[in-house]
């Protein structure tokens, strides 16, 4: 018979803790140490970014320290992201050998509790491979993994509420109308729990129906347990390294000029120099192909309407050169544009460069 596997329902606490508890237990994890869930929240809010992220490049900290937002670096990959008490975070901290072997399989177990969970409140999630939650199109969680010490550790969330303002506003971005782009997006590709259900379930009986799914996936029992001395000792000298300048500040950060609103869905934005001007890029990308673009710059086009017409007709068309090139030629031909040194060609490898410069 499989291990119990012990449950530390922690409630609310203090922003970094809510990032140093599971740290914490899994580097105190021996061979003796059980398989661990912990359920906790942030009292309040705060940004975590990424693991390979430059933190200066990512998050607008001047924003953030005059808000009073505290900032942390998480040892789990993805990027930066606003998080406050409208989540209720599950954090597993598992033996190697008590999860599958591939990270896919292990993803779609993790996920699998929390699907469950939305639906049987009338909210209608699925799986978006590889580590997204979905809800007709709509993300409403994503889920993260890592190897910290002798543990396994997947993290993710039940969404209740998500301010997805106050997401748009504290990353770095290049401009305000990317910042509007990025907000809107999230406006119309994020979805919470508080959307989907109303009156919103109270957090007790949502917890209870994931315990629930989480013991019937893994076929084991669940009891309630307290975090060891060693965990509580580890867990506090964490708390000072996570908001040392050495951690928050550490080299060798990736920076990205594209924002993942989910799986499908991408924001970009760039700059590409023409003949006739700098040509500059907003575009959101779904499934890839574009789904809206934003076009500015200084160079001349004519007639004026031009621009909104060129716009227009890149919306859903793929994300590849000759498909854009043929989509702009043909405006170009039936509004007569006139554009000095700014071609379709050149439209194109705009949005082409604004997007390839989003890949690591």
């Amino acid at each position: 018979m499989k291990e119990p596997i012990r449950l530390l329902d922690l409630g609310p606490v203090p922003p970094i803790r809510s990032q140093t508890i599971y740290h914490a237990v899994a580097c105190a994890m021996t061979a003796a140490s059980p398989d661990t869930i912990i359920l906790v929240a942030p009292t309040r809010p705060y940004v975590c970014i990424g693991y390979h992220q430059d933190l200066d490049r990512e998050v607008d900290l001047d924003y953030c320290r005059g808000r009073d937002l505290p900032v942390t670096r998480r040892e789990v990959g993805g990027g930066a992201v606003y998080l406050d008490d409208g989540q209720l975070f599950s954090q597993w901290v598992f033996h190697h050998a008590s999860l599958p072997a591939s990270l896919e399989e292990r993803f779609s177990l993790y996920i699998r509790p929390l699907v469950e969970t939305y639906r049987a409140l009338g909210v209608p999630a699925y799986h978006r491979p590889v580590n997204d939650i979905h809800v007709e199109g709509k993300k409403i969680g994503g889920t993260g993994a890592a190897q910290i010490g002798e543990a396994e550790v997947l993290v993710g969330s039940l969404m209740f509420t998500f301010d997805k303002r106050a997401m748009a506003r504290v990353l770095k971005l290049a401009s305000e109308k990317m910042r509007d782009k990025v907000f809107e997006s999230l406006e119309q590709y994020m979805t919470t729990l508080g959307e989907q259900v109303q009156p919103t379930p109270d957090r007790k009986t949502v917890q209870s129906l994931y315990l629930g799914q989480v013991a019937a996936a893994l076929g084991r029992e669940i009891r309630p347990g307290e975090p060891t001395a060693a965990e509580l000792g580890l867990a506090e000298q964490l708390d000072e390294r996570f908001v040392s300048e050495a951690w928050l500040h550490r080299t060798g950060g990736r920076h990205r000029a594209q924002v993942k609103i989910h799986q499908d869905v991408q924001v970009a934005e760039g700059a590409f120099k023409a003949p006739g001007g700098l040509i500059r890029v907003t575009v959101r990308l779904r499934e890839g192909r574009i789904d809206d673009l934003a076009l500015s710059g200084d160079f001349t086009l004519l007639p004026v309407s031009a621009v909104d017409e060129l716009q227009a007709a890149a919306r859903d068309t793929v994300l590849a050169h000759a498909a854009l090139t043929a989509r702009f030629t043909e405006t170009f031909r039936r509004l007569a544009v006139q554009s000095p040194g700014v071609t379709p060609e050149h439209l194109a490898e705009a949005i082409l460069a604004a997007t390839a410069a989003s890949e690591p």
